[in-house]
């Protein structure tokens, strides 16, 4: 598979018809992808430390195209057990994924708002101290991720953070053969392979994120096959 440039195609989920029980079937395979993978531990550390500094009332953090809910309400439940004051809010496109994400936060019994928005064609609301997204960029055009990377940077006071799939060879195979392992949804089964041709290398990703004025940034890659961008609001405004 050639790898080398990116190959961002229309998946199967991102369709606004596509059958909400095919739809939610998908967002529970990928809930169950992103625990096996840790993906609420990869992007912890950036947030937990926004709100360890923090004295006197709970930080706000948003989680942008939150899907199923998952790293949402995984991140309200750490802070809860590691006693940090967090509000979690989450916000999607699909009116099938909040409300997935709604009932999976009750089912959980996770303080966690889910909310329907258009990240790409709305403003992002602008008083959460971080801003985050996980495995999205790779959904959008090199310049619908500039956009959403400013509208981040616009929308934090602190801090944003971006969790994503690398387009790596490893990564494809992952997808292809491992998600098979993981759940029996046809979408994700599509999907997953996609995912990883329309993914970006580390080097595209500090390019569209400077593009977007998110400049420096940390990056840093994280099993399996994926990186995590941090940028900190504080850095550029001293």
């Amino acid at each position: 598979m050639h790898l080398k440039t990116r190959d961002r195609q229309d998946e199967w989920m991102d369709e606004p018809d596509i059958d909400s029980t095919l739809h939610a079937d998908a967002l529970r395979g990928l809930s169950r992808v992103n625990r096996l993978s840790g993906a609420v531990r990869s992007i912890w550390n950036p947030i937990a430390e926004v709100a360890r500094k923090r004295t006197g009332g709970p930080i706000r953090v948003l989680d942008v195209a939150s899907g199923g809910g998952d790293v949402a309400i995984g991140i309200k439940q750490l802070a809860d057990r590691k006693g940090l004051s967090m509000d979690v809010v989450g916000c999607d496109i699909s009116q099938t994924a909040v409300e997935f994400a709604g009932e999976n936060a009750k089912r959980r019994n996770a303080d966690v708002t889910f909310v329907q928005q258009d990240v790409l064609g709305q403003n992002l609301p602008p008083d959460f101290d971080v801003v985050y997204s996980s495995l999205f960029l790779h959904h959008l055009e090199s310049t619908d991720v500039v956009r959403l990377l400013g509208s981040m940077r616009s929308a934090a006071r602190h801090r944003v953070v971006i969790s994503d799939l690398l387009r790596s060879q490893l990564g494809y195979v992952l997808a292809k053969w491992g998600i098979r392992l993981l759940t029996t949804s046809k979408v994700c089964h599509v999907d997953g392979p996609l995912s990883v041709r329309a993914a970006l290398t580390m080097p595209e990703a500090i390019e569209l994120a400077s593009q977007a004025g998110l400049t420096p940034v940390r990056i840093r890659r994280r099993w399996p096959e994926r990186f995590l961008m941090v940028y900190d609001i504080e850095a550029t405004s001293q």
